[in-house]
């Protein structure tokens, strides 16, 4: 039986994926060229956190100890390295970067 990291990783994961789909759906409708980067780069956010989301999935589900392990190691990064990435988003639309 998986532990609570996996679930929590695959309930944050799931969400922001959904506020990062909504961002480039409303960026797309709004009709923004000049947020191109901003646009380009919440893309590759949500492919890490649908990756994220994934692993967890797999984690919870293997009846394996160390494939579970190894499948949660795998979110845990995929989901720091999007949330580095919202990070980057944030500051760069704060900053008036684009």
């Amino acid at each position: 039986m998986a532990n609570n990291t996996s679930q929590h990783i695959l309930n944050t994961s799931a969400s922001l994926l959904g506020f990062c789909l909504f961002v480039i759906t409303s960026l797309h409708i709004a009709n923004q060229t000049e947020t191109f980067f901003i646009d380009e780069f919440t893309s590759v956010v949500a492919v890490l956190l649908t990756f994220s989301c994934i692993f967890s999935f797999v984690s919870i589900r293997t009846k394996y100890p160390k494939r579970e392990k190894y499948f949660e190691t795998i979110a845990d990064y995929l989901f720091l390295i999007a949330l580095i990435g919202i990070l980057i988003i944030i500051l760069l639309i704060t900053f008036n970067f684009f």
